[in-house]
């Protein structure tokens, strides 16, 4: 069993029914939306203004999110380029009634800087 972080996390928001799939459970592209809006948060941040997200890699989902469950998602930067930076992101999930909190999935987020004109520019530079 594995341990939600301690940090705050970058986002925690309710799943809700509008949110679901076909099947009753929340749709994945509404979980990784989530997960994109928790990395940009993060590459806004690092990078001093705008970025982009150019790239996902690894995204694979273990549990499923219900209507009603609580989502926390941690990012974390795992690398920085010049232009670019890798941004960690786990989701979990806590039932409303729930004590404990479980893993559902985790994916490595790419961003790249841009400036006015929407064109790569260094992280280190000031955006916007």
């Amino acid at each position: 069993m594995q341990l939600m972080p301690a940090e705050q996390p970058a986002i925690r928001t309710i799943a809700m029914p509008a949110d679901t799939n076909p099947a009753g459970d929340i749709f994945g592209g509404w979980l990784m939306s989530q997960m994109d809006l928790a990395a940009g948060n993060l590459a806004a941040l690092t990078a001093r203004g705008r970025a982009a997200t150019i790239a996902v890699d690894g995204m694979r989902f273990h549990l499923p999110v219900k209507v009603g469950d609580e989502v926390s998602l941690f990012a974390n930067v795992t690398r920085r380029g010049r232009t670019s930076m890798h941004i960690h992101v786990t989701a979990w999930r806590r039932g409303r009634a729930q004590q404990t909190s479980e893993k559902v999935t985790c994916a490595t987020f790419v961003f790249v800087a841009l400036d006015a004109d929407g064109l790569p520019r260094p992280i280190d530079a000031p955006g916007d």
